[in-house]
């Protein structure tokens, strides 16, 4: 749009040229009731405000916050935020960053590229984000969507557009598979002071009480692999009853893997082992029983999202939630029953006493 038809329009809406300008560039801090006269001068004089703001900012930005490599399921997130920008003509831009979650958020200093206006249009943040980021992009006017289960901090979902998967009913669901295969004895190995596995044992203790039963969780903290292996090693050394092991992750079960065999334990002959997200689990050895997420979902209706905050900036925020589902395999079994009801255990400590 040139400067004249700024003026013009403005002219005809009764505003000035800069409110124009930031109805044009879709900015939120304009008056509903103004931005509405506005859009309709613009149509009155055949003026697409829409068109006029994609020809100078055609790029989604997609931000992979505090991770230090694309893990599987971040890629495969990406991937479908990629192919639904495609799909509506629109370029996607990659970009890795890290930031404090304690900076204010008016200090905080975001990528150079999103303080030129024009070039980005809006953001997708994956990775793992804290309010703070929220808060900044909202008060510099920037739209942006959130994958919802990564978010660590207090921060009020129903305020800001947000994709979830329905990891804790997933976990509810696994715990409650293994407690009908006759486990009692389940224990939940994650980093619950990270939000996605805190979301997991929010599912899994709630499968727990429900059943009577007493939650049983690592506290070991380490990264995915170290930690399955760490805190299984725990579990078995302190003779801790244990008949099935729920891993927070596919990652987090290649550790409790590698810790069993070490110990001459069999899956799931001795111990049921089941994983979550399910971005490995067909690879082991047995192939583990995972809950399966749908990260390219995730990404297309984070993508969805953005877009349609660009069209409608005075919208309410959305929130939905992707259902996840359970995938049984061959790491996982039921448990015999003695005759007084009670499971039979996975392995005894006698027989690792022996090995």
């Amino acid at each position: 749009m040139k400067t004249k038809s700024f003026r013009h329009l403005a002219k005809v809406a009764n505003v000035s040229p800069a409110t124009v300008s930031r109805v044009a560039k879709g900015q939120v801090n304009v008056d509903p009731a103004i931005r509405a006269r506005v859009r309709k001068a613009a149509d009155s004089l055949g003026i697409d405000l829409e068109q006029r703001r994609n020809e100078k900012a055609n790029i989604i930005a997609f931000m992979l916050a505090n991770r230090d490599l694309l893990h599987n399921f971040q890629a495969r997130i990406l991937f479908g935020s990629q192919t639904y920008c495609v799909s509506q003509d629109r370029e996607l831009l990659f970009m890795s960053f890290r930031y404090s979650p304690s900076t204010p958020s008016k200090e905080l200093h975001l990528p150079k590229i999103l303080s030129e206006r024009g070039i980005v249009r809006a953001m997708i943040l994956g990775g793992t984000n804290s309010p703070n980021m929220l808060n900044a992009l909202r008060e510099r006017e920037i739209p942006f969507a959130v994958l919802g289960n990564n978010v660590i901090g207090e921060w009020d979902s129903s305020m800001f557009d947000a994709v979830y998967s329905d990891d804790v009913q997933g976990a509810f669901e696994l715990t409650s598979h293994l407690i009908a295969d006759g486990h009692r004895d389940i224990w939940f190995i994650g980093d619950v002071e990270l939000p996605w596995y805190a979301r997991c044992a929010q599912g899994y203790r709630k499968s727990m009480l429900q059943a009577g039963l007493e939650p049983r969780l690592s506290e070991i903290h380490s990264d995915d692999r170290q930690l399955g292996y760490l805190a299984m090693r725990s579990i078995i050394s302190r003779g801790e009853p244990v008949t099935a092991v729920f891993a927070g992750s596919d990652q987090i079960a290649g550790g409790v893997y590698e810790a069993l065999r070490q110990l001459g334990l069999e899956i799931p002959d001795d111990i049921s082992v089941a994983g979550f997200n399910d971005s490995e689990g067909a690879l082991f050895d047995p192939p583990l029983t995972s809950v399966r997420e749908f990260p390219e979902e995730l990404g297309t209706h984070l993508a969805e999202f953005v877009l349609r905050r660009i069209q409608s900036p005075d919208r309410e925020p959305q929130t939905l939630i992707i259902p996840t589902k359970i995938v049984l395999r061959r790491s996982t079994r039921a448990l015999t029953a003695r005759p007084s009801g009670e499971a039979t255990p996975g392995y005894s400590t006698e027989r690792l006493a022996k090995a």
